[in-house]
C-alpha cells in the first residue's frame, strides 16, 4: 500500500486556527534570488570581461570590489524604493475603495455580488454571502483589496528586502572574485567552475517553492548566468585587441 504525500503543513483544527490567526507570512525569498543572482553575474560578468582584456589581478580585484559595494547597494536602494512603493500604492487602493464605500456602498455591494457570481454562487446563496461580506467593514475592504485590485493585505518590510538583497548581492557576488583573492591556481577555471556552481545551486534552492524540478531550475539559472559571463569575456577579448 502506498503510502500517502507528506504534506506542507497539519491540517488539525488547532493548527488551522492558529496559522490563520497568524495571517500569512512575507517573504523575502525573491529578493535573496534576485540578489544572489545578479550579484553572480554581475561579478563574474567583471571578471571575464578583464581576464578577455588581459587585466592584471590588482585592477581585477578593484574592479569587482567596486561592483560589490556599488552595485550591491544601488540594487538594495532599488528594491527598497520598489518596495515601498508597493505599499504606498496598497494604501492608497484601500483608502479608494474606503471613500467608495462610504460614497457609493451600493455600487460595492454589487460589485461584491458579480465577484461571487463568478465563482459560481446563485439566488439566496449569492445574496447571503454578499450580505456577510458586506457585513463588516474590514472584510468587504479586504474582498475588494484581493478580488479586484489582485492585493492582498500582506506588507513587506523594505529594510528587509533591501537587506536581503544586498546580502546576497555581495555574498553570491564574492564567489567569482575569491579564487584571484586568493591567489588559486588556475584563478580562471577555479573562478568559472565556482560562479557555475553557484548558479546552479541558487537556481536548485529556488526550486523549494517552485514546481519546477530542482535540477531544471538549477541548470536553467546556469545557462542564463554563463551566457551573460561569456558575452563578457568576449566584449573584453575583442576590445583588448581593438584598443
Amino acid at each position: 500500500m502506498a503510502r500517502p504525500p507528506m504534506l506542507e503543513h497539519s491540517h488539525d483544527p488547532a493548527d488551522i486556527a492558529r496559522r490563520l490567526r497568524d495571517g500569512p507570512q512575507p517573504s523575502y525569498l525573491r529578493d535573496w534570488v534576485y540578489g544572489g543572482i545578479d550579484g553572480t553575474v554581475t561579478t563574474f560578468a567583471i571578471v571575464a570581461g578583464a581576464v578577455g582584456a588581459q587585466l592584471s589581478t590588482r585592477y581585477l580585484l578593484i574592479l569587482g570590489a567596486a561592483n560589490l559595494l556599488a552595485d550591491g547597494l544601488s540594487m538594495a536602494a532599488s528594491n527598497f524604493t520598489g518596495t515601498r512603493t508597493e505599499i504606498e500604492e496598497y494604501h492608497y487602493l484601500r483608502a479608494m475603495e474606503e471613500r467608495h464605500i462610504d460614497v457609493e456602498p451600493q455600487g460595492e455591494r454589487e460589485e461584491i455580488r458579480q465577484i461571487f457570481r463568478t465563482k459560481g454562487f446563485e439566488g439566496q446563496t449569492l445574496e447571503a454571502a454578499v450580505d456577510t461580506i458586506t457585513g463588516r467593514r474590514e472584510s468587504w475592504v479586504d474582498t475588494m483589496m484581493v478580488e479586484e485590485h489582485g492585493m492582498a493585505p500582506m506588507t513587506r518590510s523594505p529594510m528587509r528586502a533591501a537587506l536581503a538583497t544586498f546580502a546576497a548581492f555581495v555574498l553570491c557576488g564574492s564567489v567569482p572574485v575569491l579564487p584571484f583573492a586568493l591567489g588559486a591556481p588556475a584563478s580562471v577555471a577555479v573562478s568559472a567552475a565556482m560562479t557555475g556552481l553557484t548558479f546552479f545551486l541558487i537556481g536548485s534552492f529556488r526550486s523549494r517553492w517552485s514546481p519546477v524540478p530542482w535540477w531544471r531550475s538549477g541548470l536553467e539559472t546556469f545557462a542564463i548566468g554563463m551566457a551573460s559571463a561569456g558575452v563578457a569575456y568576449a566584449v573584453g577579448d575583442v576590445l583588448q585587441k581593438l584598443l
